[in-house]
């Protein structure tokens, strides 16, 4: 009995975590970058995710189909490792982002040893190694930000692509994972398909603007020339 209490318990926790991190994720992005409302929600964000990692991480053991606790400790590393990202502003990694590293190359490696001895999902290998794949991706980007500075623009889309990707696997599970809990009559509806996905369309748009922010000043700037030397026409 008390087994089946403290289960319920932790589960409510997920669910409440996974609802904040609902609401301040979206007022993050909807907030203007910088501010203090983007900040306040940015960490609401950060520490909801963490909760919902580490509940996931409690829980997926006991499900009816067993799970893996992996996937809740990666969830808390993307979480981490955006936020101490956006914290780092010297763009320096500290003990913090090393242990990270470590944390991702050999969660890779454990996700991969589990697709191959067949200890996987019922959708088979390929998500789990997909998963290997974009863990063993993180560590190398986590090492090749040990080894060198980052600049200015690689810090924030280092920061962009892990806050975006945490959020996405907030909304996916919600929207996808979660239908049975929404009205009938939205169950499979292809709105939430956009909402679960939404997360990598903005990451695309600030990934993109980061990458030419400098063509798009100078053009920018152009124009304003451009207005300002127009000749007046007398009437």
């Amino acid at each position: 009995m008390s087994g089946t209490w403290i289960h319920a318990f932790i589960t409510w926790i997920h669910i409440a975590g996974g609802l904040i991190a609902l609401a301040s994720g979206t007022a993050a992005v909807a907030a203007r970058k910088g501010g203090a409302v983007h900040g306040s929600a940015g960490t609401w964000f950060c520490a909801a995710m963490l909760v919902l990692g580490v509940t996931a991480a409690i829980l997926e053991p006991f499900r009816p189909v067993p799970g893996s606790p992996v996937g809740g400790i990666m969830v808390c590393y993307f979480v981490l490792t955006a936020w101490m990202t956006a914290r780092r502003r010297e763009g320096r990694p500290g003990r913090i982002e090393k242990i990270a590293c470590a944390a991702a190359l050999g969660g890779a490696l454990v996700i991969a040893w589990g697709g191959l001895t067949g200890a996987t999902t019922p959708a088979g290998p390929g998500p789990v190694f997909a998963f290997a794949g974009l863990c063993l991706l993180a560590g190398l980007l986590d090492l090749n930000a040990i080894l060198r500075k980052l600049s200015p623009t690689q810090r924030i889309s280092r920061h962009v692509w892990r806050i975006c990707f945490a959020f996405f696997i907030a909304t996916g599970s919600f929207f996808l994972g979660q239908q049975d809990v929404l009205p009938q009559a939205v169950r499979g509806s292809p709105i939430l398909f956009v909402l679960a996905f939404a997360p990598f369309a903005v990451m695309l748009f600030w990934l993109i603007r980061l990458r030419f922010a400098k063509a798009i000043a100078r053009s920018r700037q152009s124009g304003l020339l451009f207005i300002g030397r127009q000749p007046q026409i007398e009437a």
